[in-house]
């Protein structure tokens, strides 16, 4: 035990103002690209493993360079980056009409104070979850194994710092390909899609298309989610364009022009069926995890106070915590200005005669049911992992929750006029919820990671909360930028000819709305819902008949959901990948070159989402849609072409590298 302690007494370098800096500077890359992709398709990705990449690569260079502080860098990322999940809801203040924009000041306020409160509720929760469970945090795992192998001291290896190398590279090079691609189709010399929209029988008759959008970050998203969810949202979009769009259209019997009415279908009817899916499965995910969360914390708490029974001597400092009265007053701290926040959003929407009521309630239902979604999630991350965490879920449960106390608490005494100003509040709650759940969920991940690096919890929670800081200053102008460039669909007025999705955002307000005000078409959701319910039982007969094998109802809501352009792509990443990973499993490396797989597709999702965003800056500044575009329509068909067989030998050459490195 002595010698114990003295090891976690040697200094070393961890938090550290160079790698706060790394930290930072890749928070706002990561960050910035996550936010667009998360409007555009309603997914992240995890950003840990790509931090931890680049930070051993720039810092091996430092001979005090540690294991610890690359941890404490992928740490500050990988927090900023789950905070990205704020595009799922903060959206929906322009789809109920609310705002016009994102007030800076409120919405970085909104993303702080509840990612700080995230981190303050996962201080406690981590010696009972992580030190004091069996629970497997799968992405933690990964990381620390990444870590270990190729950052400095006893744990690396020569290969592994080949490894880190390569995989800077693979980072890199994804970028910069699918950056200057991006770049080419903003000039309009390669086409941006392969689509085609068609009519069956007469000038009324039923409409369907397709819509391959040539995009990289797309396909790099589909190898990241594998095989069989790329599968599921094929499910969905064939549900949407083979049953759906044609149905619906058919029953309106509506002229014009094919693209159009199908768009106009898709996005009035077949978006709620896809929410009706969505919302379905993800209740049911959460269902399923009651019974293991709940006997989970009670055995992981029994085992802490079984742990610490009678022991006197000083913790050593890898399970030194942020003390607990500093974090309560951090708690307290924050409880102020969030009931300021309500307070003053109450009175601005009109609905002053009831601040208190809002404010305290609000607050009370913050407090309470944050801590609730911390323990759930973090549990949650523990047992699937992060990225397969369902916030959609909880985001839902939560709207759910407190639309229904304000409808229940506040409507009768207020005007019909009022209940929009009701909307924007039940989403404001919605938020700051949100955002703690969304850290919960990563934070416990990274001090998993954490522990298997033999980190200081207290300077890996520091770390957090500088990340949760920093992705809250870039969040708002970010989501400014891409509603200036692209808008999104739902959004009343949105003149831009290619809007973001937002499924997540349009799906939570259309909830609250609906509870509120009574405007939602509950047959459709009803119809999607009975979908979602006959999914789930195909997918746990394809779980139970083959351990591989599944089929994400999750999955195929957001293909019925979401827009061809948004999935088909995704698909065909899927598939590519699986076959990636097929190949490497006979390379002397299989590990190794999967890995390397993962770290090109996280590059190409970078390079693309920050030109989209660069893209959309230029778009509002110069008040056009195509403010880079070399050539005309009447080059379009030419375009297609050269894009599609463009697009094709990019990838090839992407993968090709991939594997001769990694030999």
């Amino acid at each position: 035990m002595a010698n114990q302690h003295a090891a976690a007494a040697e200094p070393r370098s961890e938090l550290t103002w160079r790698g706060i800096v790394l930290g930072v500077v890749i928070t706002v890359l990561f960050t910035a690209a996550n936010v667009f992709f998360g409007l555009k398709i309603g997914l992240t990705v995890a950003t840990s493993i790509p931090a931890a990449v680049i930070s051993m690569a720039l810092l091996r260079g430092f001979k005090d360079s540690t294991v610890q502080e690359n941890n404490i860098v992928q740490t500050i990322a990988s927090a900023a980056g789950t905070l990205s999940a704020m595009c799922f809801v903060l959206p929906g203040f322009l789809m109920i009409g609310w705002w016009t924009g994102f007030p800076f000041w409120i919405s970085f306020a909104i993303c702080a104070l509840g990612g700080v409160l995230g981190v303050m509720y996962s201080i406690p929760l981590r010696r009972a979850l992580v030190t004091g469970s069996d629970l497997p945090f799968p992405e933690g795992v990964a990381c620390a194994e990444v870590l270990k192998v190729g950052s400095p001291g006893n744990a690396g290896t020569a290969a592994g710092v080949e490894e880190s190398r390569q995989g800077l590279l693979a980072v890199v090079w994804g970028s910069i390909v699918a950056a200057v691609f991006a770049i080419i189709v903003a000039t309009r010399v390669f086409a941006s899609d392969v689509m085609q929209y068609f009519r069956f029988g007469g000038e009324r008759g039923p409409v369907s298309g397709y819509d391959f959008s040539l995009s990289m970050a797309l396909f790099a998203v589909g190898h990241l989610v594998g095989l069989w969810v790329g599968i599921a949202m094929l499910v969905g979009a064939a549900i949407a364009w083979v049953w759906g769009v044609p149905h619906y259209s058919a029953i309106a019997a509506m002229a014009g022009d094919a693209a159009k009415v199908a768009s106009d279908v898709a996005k009035t009817q077949i978006r709620f069926i896809g929410a009706g899916t969505i919302g379905i499965a993800a209740i049911w995910t959460l269902l399923k995890l009651v019974k293991p969360v709940a006997s989970g914390l009670t055995s992981a708490f029994a085992a802490q106070r079984a742990r610490k029974s009678g022991q006197g001597a000083l913790l050593p400092r890898t399970e030194q915590d942020i003390p607990i009265t500093f974090v309560g007053l951090t708690m307290l701290i924050c409880f102020v200005p969030v009931a300021l926040l309500l307070g003053y959003f109450a009175i601005h929407g009109g609905l002053g005669d009831h601040v208190w009521v809002l404010a305290l309630g609000g607050l009370i239902y913050c407090v309470l049911m944050g801590f609730f979604v911390s323990a759930v999630t973090g549990y949650m991350a523990g047992l699937i992992g992060a990225s397969n965490s369902p916030l959609s879920g909880v985001g839902i449960l939560v709207v759910i929750g407190a639309a229904l106390l304000l409808a229940l608490g506040i409507k009768p005494y207020v005007p019909p006029e009022m209940e929009k100003a009701l909307v924007a509040f039940a989403l404001f709650v919605t938020s700051v919820v949100f955002a703690i759940g969304t850290i919960a969920n990563n934070n416990l991940q990274d001090l998993k990671t954490g522990q298997l690096v033999d980190a200081t919890p207290s300077k890996q929670q520091w770390a957090l909360v500088i990340g949760v800081v920093a992705g809250a200053l870039i969040i708002p102008p970010v989501l400014e930028i891409l509603n200036q460039g692209y808008g999104f669909v739902g959004v009343a007025g949105n003149t831009h000819q290619n809007p973001l999705a937002a499924p997540q955002a349009g799906l939570i307000s259309a909830l609250a709305q609906g509870v509120i005000q009574n405007n939602i078409r509950w047959d459709l959701i009803g119809i999607g819902g009975g979908i979602g319910a006959v999914l789930i039982v195909i997918d746990e007969v394809l779980r139970r008949s083959n351990a591989n094998a599944h089929c994400s109802p999750l999955a195929v809501g957001l293909g019925i959901y979401l827009p061809t352009s948004s999935t088909l792509m995704v698909v065909v990443g899927a598939i590519a990948g699986a076959y990636f990973d097929r190949r490497a499993e006979r390379a002397a490396k299989p590990e190794s070159r999967k890995q390397l797989g993962v770290l090109l597709a996280s590059g190409m999702i970078v390079g693309e989402g920050l030109i989209g965003v660069a893209i959309a800056a230029i778009v509002a500044f110069s008040g056009k849609d195509f403010p880079l575009a070399l050539v005309g329509d009447d080059f379009a068909t030419a375009s297609v072409w050269i894009g599609g067989i463009a697009f094709v030998a990019a990838v090839l050459a992407l993968y090709r590298w991939a594997e001769r490195a990694s030999r």
